[in-house]
This record gives C-alpha cells, sequence and structure tokens, in this order.
C-alpha cells in the first residue's frame, strides 16, 4: 500500500553551513530590563554569531526602531556580519533582506533567533517558510517578555514544521564531524553549557 499521496509531515531541518544564514532579531539594549533571560539569550546569541564566524556562515541582524529602542546590546560582536538593517516591520523578512538572501547562493535554511518569540520571531519564521526557506529557531537564544507567550509561541511554531532547537545543537549539526577542520573552535564555544534561559522552569 502507497503512502505516497500525504504531505511531507516531518521536515528533517539538515543543517550545513554553505545553504545556511543565521538570522539575529532585535537583540536591543531597551529590552534588557524588559526581556525574561535577557542575559543569557544574549550570551547564547554571540556563541551563536561566533559559530557563524568560524564557521563563514553570513548574518543578517535587524534593529526594531533603534532611534528609540536603541542598537543591539555590546556584548554582541558583530564583526563581519552581513547586514545590520533598522526595521519598524516586526518581521525581518524586509526586502533588503530578500535581496540580500538572493544574492547567497543556494540558501535552504535559516537560523533564527532574538527577540521577542511571539512576535517578530514568529511572524518572520512564518514569513520565511512561506518562501520555502526552512527555519531553525534557537529556543535557548529566543525570549519574550511573558515566558506564556513565549511559550505558546515556540509551540505553535513547532506545530508549523518550524523546527525549534538549541544552539548546541545547531552548531554541532553545522560541523557534523570531528575531523571537521573547525570542530576544535567550535567545540571550544560550547565547552560550558549554554544557560537554559527559562526553558526548563515550570511556567
Amino acid at each position: 500500500m502507497s503512502f505516497s499521496f500525504f504531505p511531507q509531515l516531518t521536515t528533517l531541518g539538515n543543517l550545513t553551513p554553505s545553504s545556511t544564514v543565521f538570522f539575529c532579531c532585535d537583540m536591543q539594549e531597551r529590552f534588557r530590563p524588559a526581556i525574561k533571560y535577557f542575559g543569557d539569550i544574549i550570551s547564547v546569541g554571540q556563541r551563536l554569531l561566533q559559530g557563524a564566524r568560524i564557521l563563514g556562515i553570513p548574518v543578517i541582524v535587524t534593529e526594531q526602531y533603534p532611534k528609540g529602542l536603541g542598537s543591539t546590546v555590546q556584548e554582541i560582536d558583530l564583526t563581519g556580519v552581513k547586514l545590520v538593517l533598522p526595521k519598524t516591520k516586526f518581521s525581518m523578512v524586509l526586502p533588503e533582506v530578500e535581496a540580500a538572501l538572493a544574492e547567497i547562493p543556494g540558501v535552504r535554511s535559516v537560523v533564527l533567533f532574538g527577540v521577542e518569540t511571539h512576535v517578530c520571531i514568529q511572524q518572520t519564521a512564518l514569513e520565511l517558510v512561506g518562501r520555502g526557506i526552512e527555519v531553525h529557531i534557537v529556543a535557548d537564544a529566543t525570549s519574550s517578555r511573558s515566558m506564556m507567550d513565549r511559550m505558546f509561541a515556540l509551540e505553535r511554531l513547532a506545530r508549523t514544521g518550524i523546527i525549534v532547537t538549541t544552539s548546541e545543537a545547531v552548531l554541532l549539526q553545522l560541523v557534523a564531524d570531528k575531523d571537521h577542520p573547525k570542530f576544535k573552535e567550535v567545540q571550544n564555544l560550547i565547552k560550558a553549557s549554554a544557560p537554559e534561559s527559562g526553558l526548563l522552569s515550570k511556567v
């Protein structure tokens, strides 16, 4: 009996550096006092950007209304990122971002992190999936002002076929082999486990 008429329900989510772009969303100074576990997600976000530099993965950064909300926090090193764009739209999928993606041959996956999970992250993820791009949301580098909003957004996104994952899983999937020439450098990034950023707390 053939089941080929059923749509594919599982997204495998294989990541390779040559077909991946990192999106860092609105990790700005003004959000520091408001976002739950912001210190944790900053440190995990910085770890991801270091991994992107080591592996040569392009990074696109947005800042929501920076005039009012400030620029990206100082702890996040933006050295070598492809784009830093101001925005007022919640989704990161701006015309400049679409143009940048079109310039990168063979982009298949976006690794997405930042704030807020239920607003800019959710809307970005849904727009990207609508354009045929596979999205990996890094749960330990993504948060909201409210844990309820954060957890329901992650559940909704996972049901949509978006991959909800962790920073360590992403970095090791991108390296894929102990013999990868950059394995040692990436291993040094994850020697200390990432903070749980409230993901294991009772909501």
